[in-house]
């Protein structure tokens, strides 16, 4: 018998991120000596008191069914959390609890979109953005911005790109690959666009909120900066970046009680709830104690000050400076035009990969062709040996 695939399926690609990742961690396996630097986790463990938060629900029996959207006890804290960081009102049943941000763009795409509906996404953009607007049948919009740009929206790219089929903008600050992160100016600029259109919604990813350097402007949202937008938005956020939980695979939403019970509804069809255990471990990480916070977003900050002087130090390669995550993206166009045997990004990648044993993941998957997506979210020893290597394997290009 042949198996017949949907139509659906063969519209997208597995996640090139993760692709990544495990090509470099075959070839640790066989013992060559590869630094990871596509993986997009922090390498530091799950602080202590949210491990023993853990281990304290497992021992009073919490180990059964939740409600579809979460415990009361999270959401509450997810509440507080809106409250206190970004000044921000949501009643219980605007907040749906799911299994990873991921999953909550997921119910987002599904619960909202319809075939013929487009989705504008400003590119260079996390790699998933696209293929779930696809899962469900929608169209995506991508909006190219480049490094002379600083990899930001205009207004004036985003009102050009309106449709009257335009469903909903997807939008991510901090950006994963970037790492730059929009002013609240910035933001205001494009809130003008969208007042001038009531019929398109907004979800703003925020996972990277908390992953902001030392300098850089406090964090905002487009919804912060233009309330008015608030029965038009939906804010993504979780656990994974901040509280380095990505394998607890907590997520949230929150947003318009109508479209919040429409993902609902989907996720009860589904997953039904996330963990409960990871549920008991977030109550934990969001009232407990945030410096982790801080001692992680600092080492980032160091290890982004000596990849960004390292990689602007080689010959054919430019690289911004980030506001925030734990990524650069930088510019390797230059190496690639005066190379005679690598035509793109892509082999760029796999020359780095084998020659010089650092893995990065090439800018084209996340739209943005020309530029290489480097993760530090690993060990200063790591990060200094890794920036030798491409160094003398850019330089022998």
């Amino acid at each position: 018998m042949t198996t017949t695939l949907s139509a659906r399926v063969q519209r997208i690609q597995p996640s090139p991120t993760l692709a990544v990742s495990a090509r470099a961690d075959a070839l640790i396996a066989a013992g060559k000596p590869v630094i990871n630097l596509g993986v997009g986790e922090p390498d530091f463990d799950t602080p202590d008191f949210i491990k023993d938060a853990a281990i304290q629900a497992l021992r009073q029996g919490k180990t059964k069914y939740t409600a579809v959207d979460g415990t009361p006890e999270l959401r509450k804290a997810i509440a507080q959390k809106f409250q206190k960081d970004n000044e921000l009102h949501y009643e219980l049943n605007q907040i749906l609890v799911s299994c990873g941000a991921k999953h909550s763009l997921f119910n987002l795409f599904s619960a909202l979109l319809n075939e013929g509906d487009e989705v504008i996404i400003p590119a260079p953009f996390w790699v998933s953005y696209p293929d779930m607007v696809k899962l469900v049948d929608a169209t995506p919009v991508i909006i190219s911005t480049d490094i002379n740009q600083q990899f930001k929206l205009s207004s004036a790219q985003l009102a050009a790109a309106i449709t009257p089929k335009t469903k909903l903008l997807v939008f991510n600050s901090p950006s994963n690959p970037t790492g730059v992160a929009y002013t609240a100016d910035e933001l205001r600029a494009l809130a003008e666009i969208l007042l001038k259109h009531p019929n398109i919604m907004i979800v703003s990813d925020d996972i990277y909120e908390h992953t902001l350097f030392e300098g850089s402007e406090p964090f905002s949202n487009i919804l912060m900066v233009c309330p008015e937008l608030k029965d038009r938005c939906v804010i993504v956020n979780g656990a994974s970046k901040a509280y380095a939980m990505t394998g607890w695979r907590i997520g949230y939403a929150a947003g318009p009680t109508p479209l919040i019970a429409a993902m609902k509804k989907i996720q009860s069809q589904s997953t039904s709830n996330a963990c409960s255990i990871a549920q008991a471990a977030t109550v934990a990480a969001l009232h407990g104690d945030q410096s982790c916070i801080t001692t992680m977003t600092h080492a980032y900050k160091s290890r982004h000050d000596v990849v960004v002087n390292a990689l602007n130090e080689i010959e054919g390669v430019r690289c911004l400076p980030s506001q925030g995550t734990f990524y650069s993206f930088p510019s390797v166009a230059g190496v690639i035009e005066r190379a005679s045997d690598i035509k793109n990004d892509l082999q760029l990648a796999d020359y780095l990969l084998e020659k010089a044993d650092v893995a990065v993941v090439p800018g084209s998957a996340f739209g943005a062709e020309g530029y290489l997506r480097l993760s530090y979210a690993t060990s200063m020893e790591n990060v200094v040996e890794s920036m030798k290597r491409l160094k003398k394997g850019l330089e022998a290009i």
